[in-house]
């Protein structure tokens, strides 16, 4: 085995020291920002719709694919500030792991504290709370990717099926997913399947285990759910008796490339990691850390240097704790090429992991959940990348649909009704073209109800008539997409209202 399994060991909530001190090691480069609409590539580079290259430049948070069934981390803290802590230390992109459990209806997160932070996720499925940090991402001018990480909670897998999850399942999920944040192109992307290994092949022919077969079945049907997405298709274990990283063996491509129903939506990712993770042979080479880039070259490099298509390194850490950790992650960085030297022309990159709880790599925070680690945040400067555009897709970008009509629908529901008072839910739909910046529900109750609650919206009563505005955190829908907001209300014992939704 070449890798161990990262560990999530989830450790109870404590208090926390208040953030001081923390020093952002952004990227020093100018450039106007980019990043609007959907992206597509052009031979080795990533383009944002009106045709300005961008380069990824991000961090793993983990999460989704674990018993938690959310990302780690919300039991200590909220999840907006853990977004804006990754923009102010200057990484653009998230990569989203997740497993194929959390688009089971009706699975809940566990281990979130809504004491006084992640109140608006109180109440919420794994693939609602999803929804508010894609929106937030979008919000705050950070790209998502999502990875299929796991087939289930209970551990990765060598191929991208097993005998409780079937290839049918992964390409009907993964076309749910498209088509749920279709329009929003605050997710840019899917890494189709994380880490392959043997038994999965490349270019072999074996539909059962030929990974590079598998991934066109599966792009396709994301591409036919939602065209604008890229793919990520990350690498095999072995090729030809050749033997690297999980997922990190692109040598197939040379001569089977992937091939997609559509033109310029391809992106390979290959993964790295030191010897925190695994001991391999060219670390003990007596030329090492010389010897690293034609390593790189021979797994995944090319690839870019042969301008065939970007290169994304998806996942690459380690706990720099022996001297031999740190002179490979220089080497790497250096490798991946300096933003000021090269702006987007370089390989793109996602480093493992936002997380502490990381067992064999520790992350950029350390253990308590908010403390920068500066010496290995500091390593990652140089390749670091400008944001970009917030809000989701930019004027006349691919998803913009421009000068359409904003419109949405309000369903109001009881949840629970005890006589002396109820709750209720009610769920606001963009049912418009074009993405809601903000919206408002009114409804008059036929009895004497009054509300006494309300979360994740504001709300004025004028005798039986309530009107409820979004909250900050929520006012813009991707077309399609949907918010929520609950309230408490007494006496019970009351008929559903007729609701009306204005977008304002």
């Amino acid at each position: 085995m070449f890798r161990t399994l990262r560990r999530a060991l989830c450790v109870a909530a404590a208090l926390l020291l208040p953030l001081a001190g923390v020093q952002s090691a952004r990227a020093d480069v100018a450039a106007e920002a980019a990043g609007g609409g959907y992206w597509h590539t052009s031979g080795r580079q990533i383009l944002d719709a009106a045709g300005q290259p961008v380069r990824i430049a991000g961090i793993n948070w983990f999460g989704f694919e674990t018993a938690n069934h959310v990302v780690h981390g919300l039991w200590t803290r909220d999840y907006k500030s853990m977004i804006d802590q990754m923009k102010s230390l200057g990484y653009n992109t998230i990569r989203m792991p997740y497993s194929d459990d959390i688009l089971k209806p009706g699975t809940m997160p566990d281990s979130i504290n809504t004491d006084g932070k992640n109140t608006d996720l109180r109440g919420l499925t794994s693939l609602q709370v999803l929804d508010r940090i894609v929106a937030y991402a979008g919000q705050s001018g950070l790209k998502i990717v999502l990875d299929r990480h796991r087939p289930d909670a209970a551990g990765q897998s060598a191929l991208w099926y097993t005998a409780s999850v079937p290839e049918s399942t992964w390409i009907t999920n993964l076309k749910a997913l498209a088509t749920r944040y279709k329009g929003n192109s605050t997710v840019v992307g899917i890494d189709l399947h994380n880490e392959p290994h043997d038994p999965a092949c490349w270019g072999c022919g074996d539909t059962s285990r030929d990974w590079r077969l598998a991934a066109q079945r599966a792009g396709n049907a994301v591409l036919s759910a939602n065209p604008e997405l890229l793919i990520m298709v990350e690498g095999v274990q072995s090729h030809n008796g050749v033997n690297g990283w999980w997922g990190g063996n692109l040598m197939g491509v040379a001569q089977y490339p992937v091939q997609l129903d559509v033109a310029n939506r391809l992106v390979y990712s290959a993964h790295d990691y030191a010897t925190s993770v695994a001991q391999q042979s060219w670390f003990s080479d007596p030329s090492f850390p010389a010897n690293m880039p034609g390593i790189w070259d021979k797994y995944w490099g090319y690839i870019f240097k042969q301008n065939i298509a970007p290169v994304w390194l998806g996942e690459f850490g380690t706990t720099l704790q022996p001297s031999v950790d740190q002179k490979w992650l220089a080497e790497l960085v250096k490798y991946l090429r300096s933003t000021s030297a090269n702006g987007a022309d370089g390989f793109h990159w996602t480093f493992w992991s936002w997380n502490p709880n990381s067992g064999d790599t520790g992350g950029i925070l350390k253990d308590d959940w908010q403390t920068v680690d500066t010496v290995k945040d500091g390593y990652l400067a140089s390749i670091k990348a400008p944001g970009f555009d917030a809000g989701g897709p930019g004027p006349g970008g691919p998803g913009d649909p421009g000068g359409g009509n904003a419109t949405c629908t309000a369903a109001y529901t009881v949840g629970s009704d005890w006589g002396g008072g109820f709750n209720a839910e009610v769920k606001v739909t963009n049912a418009g073209s074009v993405p809601l910046k903000s919206w408002k529900v009114t409804w008059t109750w036929s009895g004497s109800q009054k509300v006494t609650n309300m979360w994740n919206a504001s709300h004025t009563q004028s005798g039986a008539t309530v009107t409820a505005v979004n909250a900050a955190h929520n006012g813009t829908v991707p077309v399609g997409g949907s918010a929520s907001f609950g309230l408490g209300g007494a006496p019970g014992g009351g008929a559903v209202p007729s609701v009306s939704c204005t977008a304002t």
